[in-house]
C-alpha cells in the first residue's frame, strides 16, 4: 500500500515536495487555496500583455533540473531557460551605468570608469564571495538542519566561522570598496532575502558570484512557465492538485497529526508538509496550546522580512535605458532600509526594480510596447502604514524616480495595476505581508530559521521561504525536495 502525503500550498516548495515524494512511490495530495497554482508567482495577462507577478530572477538551473531528472524526463521537454548577459544593468541616480556581467574585464572597466580604487579591489571581492557560495552550498543549502546534533556539527561550525556570520554584509563590501554605487550595487543582494545589507550577514555576498559567475536565467514564455512544468511534472507522477481548497484546521491526536479540514471537506493523512508560511500557518491552523515551541509570543518575536509594492505597467512604447533586469539606485541607499525596518514606513527615495521580459522574448506585450513589472521594497504590514493611504503617493515617488531616468507616461498605461502588501498577505497568507518570511537581518534568524520539522505535532513537516534554508525561489524549490527525500527516506 503506497504511504500518502497531504500538502498544504502549490507553490514552489509545496510542488517540489510532492514530485520528490511521488518519485519514491508516495501518494500525494496538494491543496491550494488560490484558484491557481504558483503561490506568490502568478501569472497576469492583459490587453495583450503578459507579466509574472512574482519571482524574476531565476538563478541555480540545477535545482529545477533535479526534480526533472527525479522523474527520468529532461526538463528541456518542459521548460527553456536562457541566460541573461549582461545579468542586470545597474542604473544609479547621477546617470552611472554598471551591467552586471559575467566578465570580470569587463566589470572592472565599468568600476574603474568612477572608482579605480573599487575597480582593483572587484576580483578579490568575487574570489572571497566564491569560498562563501561554496561554503554554503556544501554545508548549508543542501541538507535539513533537524536536530541541535545536525546545527553543532563541526564541519558546520567551521563553515559558519569562515563566513563570519556576525559581520554585515555592509562591512564586509567596506573591506573592497568605498564608492556608494559599487557599495549599493552588492549591497542589493541582501534584499533578494528580504533584508538590509546594514544589518544581514556577510553570507549575502555569496549571491554576486552566483549571478556573476554562474548566471541569471530568463524563461521561455515568462517565469510563470516554471510553474507550468512543475505541474505537467507533477500529473506525469501521478500527483493530485486541488485548487480553490483552502485548509481551515489541521487535525491532531495526542500529538500526532491526523489529517487536514478544508473548505471541501476533510482530507485524512499521517504526513502534512506546509508549503505556506510557517508563522502564519501554525497560528491559523492549529490552537496555541498545541504549538508550545512556535506560539503567538515566538511567532511575535521573529522579525518579518521587507514586503513589496508591485505595478504591472503595459506601455505602449519602449524604452532605451531598459534592460531584461533594470535597477535604478537612490543617492542615499542607506535610507531605504532605516525607513522600512525602523520607521516601517514606504521610503521617500526607494530604489526601483523593472523587470522587461519582453526585452528578450517578442509576444509578452503588442508590437512596439513594454510589460513592466515594477517593484519597490516596502515594510511589511504594521499599524504605522496604512496602504489604503499610501499607495498613491508611493506609486507617484515610483514612477518621478522612473521619469527622471527616461521612463515617462507610466501613469497612461493601456494597462496598470497594483499589488500592495495587504494583497499579498491576503491571497498568499504570508505573515504580515512579507514576501520572504522573516528576514535575514540578524545571525539567528539568517542561520537559525523555524525547522522544517514540526517540534510539536509528530508527521507535520515545513518548506518554504520562511523555514530552512531561506527565502528566493531556487532555495524554497530546495526546501521542498530535502524535505520530501528525508520523509521519504523513513518511511
Amino acid at each position: 500500500m503506497k504511504r500518502k502525503a497531504v500538502i498544504i500550498g502549490a507553490g514552489f516548495g509545496g510542488l517540489s515536495c510532492a514530485i520528490t515524494l511521488a518519485s519514491k512511490g508516495w501518494e500525494v495530495q496538494v491543496l491550494e487555496r488560490q484558484d491557481r497554482p504558483g503561490g506568490k508567482l502568478q501569472r497576469i495577462e492583459s490587453d495583450g500583455y503578459t507579466f509574472d507577478r512574482g519571482p524574476s530572477t531565476i538563478t541555480m538551473p540545477g535545482v529545477f533540473r533535479s526534480l526533472y531528472e527525479l522523474a527520468g524526463v529532461d526538463m528541456e521537454d518542459y521548460v527553456q531557460l536562457y541566460e541573461l548577459e549582461p545579468r542586470t544593468r545597474n542604473v544609479f541616480y547621477d546617470g552611472t551605468v554598471v551591467d552586471f556581467s559575467r566578465d570580470i574585464e569587463f566589470m572592472k572597466a565599468q568600476i574603474n570608469a568612477y572608482s579605480p580604487r573599487d575597480a582593483a579591489r572587484y576580483s578579490d571581492f568575487l574570489e572571497e564571495a566564491a569560498v562563501m557560495y561554496r561554503l554554503s552550498e556544501k554545508e548549508f543549502l543542501n541538507r535539513l538542519l533537524l536536530s541541535w546534533r545536525d546545527k553543532m556539527s563541526p564541519s558546520l561550525i567551521k563553515g559558519l566561522l569562515r563566513v563570519k556570520p556576525f559581520l554585515t554584509l555592509q562591512k564586509l563590501l567596506l573591506r573592497y570598496f568605498s564608492h556608494p554605487h559599487t557599495l549599493a550595487m552588492l549591497g542589493r543582494y541582501a534584499t533578494y532575502v528580504g533584508s538590509s545589507p546594514y544589518r544581514s550577514p556577510a553570507i549575502f555576498a555569496m549571491l554576486a558570484y552566483l549571478e556573476g559567475q554562474k548566471g541569471v536565467y530568463g524563461v521561455r514564455g515568462g517565469t510563470y512557465q516554471l510553474i507550468e512544468g512543475l505541474l505537467a511534472l507533477s500529473e506525469r507522477m501521478g500527483v493530485e492538485i486541488i485548487t480553490g481548497t483552502e485548509a481551515t484546521d489541521l487535525s491532531v491526536l495526542n500529538g500526532v497529526v491526523k489529517g487536514i479540514e478544508t473548505s471541501s471537506g476533510f482530507y485524512p493523512a499521517s504526513t502534512v508538509i506546509v508549503g505556506g508560511d510557517v508563522l502564519s500557518m501554525n497560528r491559523l491552523l492549529l490552537p496555541e496550546v498545541s504549538r508550545p515551541h512556535m506560539n503567538d509570543r515566538k511567532i511575535a518575536g521573529y522579525e518579518p522580512s521587507l514586503s513589496g509594492f508591485v505595478t504591472l505597467a503595459g506601455v505602449s512604447r519602449q524604452y532605451d535605458v531598459l534592460r531584461h533586469h533594470t535597477v535604478f539606485f537612490p543617492e542615499q541607499y542607506e535610507l531605504e532600509f532605516q525607513a522600512i525596518f525602523d520607521e516601517k514606513r514606504p521610503p521617500q527615495n526607494p530604489a526601483v526594480y523593472v523587470c522587461h521580459s519582453g526585452y528578450s522574448e517578442t509576444g509578452m506585450a503588442p508590437a512596439g510596447g513594454s510589460n513592466l513589472f515594477i517593484l519597490a521594497n516596502a515594510p511589511y504590514i504594521n499599524d504605522a502604514c496604512l496602504w489604503e493611504e499610501e499607495s498613491l503617493s508611493y506609486r507617484e515617488r515610483i514612477f518621478n524616480t522612473l521619469a527622471g531616468h527616461g521612463i515617462a507616461g507610466l501613469s497612461q498605461s493601456e494597462v496598470l495595476l497594483h499589488y500592495t502588501p495587504q494583497d499579498i498577505q491576503r491571497d498568499t497568507l504570508a505573515h504580515r505581508g512579507a514576501i520572504y518570511g522573516i528576514s535575514s537581518n540578524s545571525a539567528r534568524q539568517t542561520f537559525l530559521r523555524p525547522g522544517n520539522r514540526s517540534p510539536d505535532v509528530q508527521g507535520l513537516w515545513y518548506v518554504g521561504g520562511t523555514t530552512h534554508p531561506g527565502g528566493g525561489t531556487p532555495v524554497v524549490s530546495l526546501s521542498g525536495r530535502l524535505v520530501g527525500e528525508h520523509i521519504a527516506s523513513r518511511a
